[in-house]
Order: structure tokens, then C-alpha cells, then sequence
């Protein structure tokens, strides 16, 4: 792993009265950081009366380590995870969009949590089965998302079909071009090849696994093949895309969330109605 010099960026946002118990912890995805959970979901959290962090991961936004991302493997990024999740007097639920969801499943191998919530998460079995989706159904989308990746622009056509499915504004999506990224080649094999998590590895917590109708990177099939591999149901969200935290319609995804938490909490003490939330 990389040794990270200085600390990671991490947005929290409190509630003004009285706090939830637990904490919420919300990890992104490829090409983006922090602020991707900041535009809606921390505050609307925060508003329920839960205290909900993100953090970007090396590499990624206002942390260190951009100098090297493609030294960056998926463990450099778990680590980051770990890091912040032990700094917490109170584990957090962890949440974790897309690539973000491949490493809070690796975190399970590790570390105990009270929850864990997988929107759009890239599956136990890996990003072969979405990568050669992607190539057949949308090649030139491939050979934009291929650009980005190493450290080219890419356009707000591609930015909008990759992450939207509902309206969008041209100036909200110029915003969101000025702050995607590049991401870590390395981790990207890691996650396609070399380093796929174990679900019989993982220590128990109640998963709730979210995915959108349309997706053109993790498609309801793949957020299917998650939901089978740790043994729960899956929801797909109707005419949705793959950013589903920045959606039009990102309320109801939140709002399903908030839902769920507290049957979680019913799992965690043993509530009987809460069984199909766990793996």
C-alpha cells in the first residue's frame, strides 16, 4: 500500500437537535469525492437527525495523493475507510456507491458494522460482467468513461448518460465536469480481477442493496447478481440512472434509506421483522 502523507478530506454534516445513535458513513464512487454525497444526501441526513459523514478517498477530491492515483490499489482505499470508520466512537453504517460500494464490502472482511447500504455497487463478482456490458451496448460511453480515466475531458453528453436518466440542467452538469476526475487504473483491475471481495469473509451486518432501471453501468442485473451473492432482495428504482444520489428524484432513494435504518436496528437487537435485511 501507499503510505498517504497528510489527512483525508471528510464532509460531515450534524443534526441541530437531538442525534441518531448511529452514525452514517457515505463512500463514492470512481471519478468523483465527497461532494457528490454533499449536494443532497448529508443534509438530508443531518436533517433527520442523523450524523452523516463522507470522505474522499486517496487520491480523490481534497485528499492527498493525486500525484500517484494509479499507484493506488483498492486496499490503499479500504485502508482509507478503516481509518476514518475506527475514528468513530460509535461505528458507523457504511454506505457505498458503485466503486464506493466494492470497498465498504471489502471493509465487512475486516471490521463489524451496525448496517451497510450498496446503491448502484459494483458486484462480489467483479467489473468484467459491466465492463463488456458497457462495450456492447454503449461503446462510445466505454471509450469516454476509457478517457477519463486516464486523466483525458470528457463530454457533458457522456457525463449525462452516464450518471443521469432524468432532467438535468446544462450548467449543473458543466459544474459536475469541472469536478470528476481521473480514477485509479490499478484499482479498477483490482476490482474487475485481482481483488474481489469474499462474501463468506464478511462479518455479518443487515446490507441493503439499491440499484436504477437505468443504469448503463451497473445494470439491475448486476444489482441483482449483489443481492444473490449476500442473500437478500434487491430494489431497483424505476427510471433512474447511475447517480442516483444526484438524481432528480434522489429524495426517494434517501428516503428509502431512512426507511430501512431502523429495521436494521431491529436486526442488530434481534427483532424478528427485520430478518430479510441480512446476509
Amino acid at each position: 500500500m501507499i503510505k498517504r502523507q497528510g489527512s483525508l478530506e471528510i464532509i460531515t454534516r450534524s443534526p441541530s437537535g437531538a442525534s441518531k445513535t448511529t452514525p452514517l458513513l457515505f463512500v463514492h464512487g470512481a471519478y468523483t469525492a465527497a461532494w457528490c454525497w454533499d449536494e443532497f444526501f448529508l443534509s438530508f441526513f443531518a436533517e433527520a437527525g442523523y450524523s452523516a459523514s463522507a470522505l474522499s478517498l486517496s487520491g480523490h477530491g481534497g485528499s492527498p495523493g493525486r500525484e500517484h492515483l494509479d499507484l493506488l490499489s483498492l486496499d490503499d482505499y479500504v485502508r482509507d475507510v478503516i481509518e476514518v470508520l475506527d475514528s468513530f466512537d460509535t461505528p458507523p453504517v457504511l454506505v457505498g456507491h458503485s466503486m464506493g460500494g466494492m470497498v465498504v464490502q471489502k471493509c465487512l472482511e475486516m471490521r463489524q458494522v451496525p448496517a451497510v447500504v450498496l446503491m448502484a455497487s459494483v458486484p462480489p463478482q467483479g467489473l468484467w460482467a459491466s465492463a463488456v456490458g458497457l462495450a456492447m451496448r454503449k461503446p462510445d460511453l466505454m471509450t469516454e468513461l476509457n478517457s477519463l480515466l486516464t486523466g483525458g475531458a470528457t463530454s457533458l453528453d457522456a457525463l449525462r448518460e452516464a450518471l443521469f436518466a432524468q432532467p438535468v440542467s446544462m450548467e449543473r452538469l458543466q459544474l459536475m465536469a469541472d469536478r470528476v476526475q481521473p480514477e485509479s487504473a490499478r484499482v479498477i483491475w483490482d476490482m474487475t480481477l485481482f481483488n474481489l471481495p469474499q462474501p463468506a469473509r464478511m462479518m455479518r451486518a443487515p446490507v441493503l442493496v439499491l440499484g436504477a432501471e437505468c443504469d448503463p453501468i451497473i445494470p439491475p442485473s448486476l444489482t441483482e447478481m449483489t443481492a444473490r451473492a449476500l442473500g437478500v432482495d434487491a430494489h431497483v428504482f424505476p427510471g433512474m440512472g447511475h447517480g442516483m444520489m444526484l438524481e432528480a428524484d434522489w429524495r426517494s432513494v434517501a428516503q428509502h434509506v431512512l426507511d430501512w435504518l431502523p429495521v436494521a436496528e431491529r436486526v442488530v437487537t434481534g427483532h424478528p421483522h427485520g430478518a430479510n435485511a441480512r446476509f
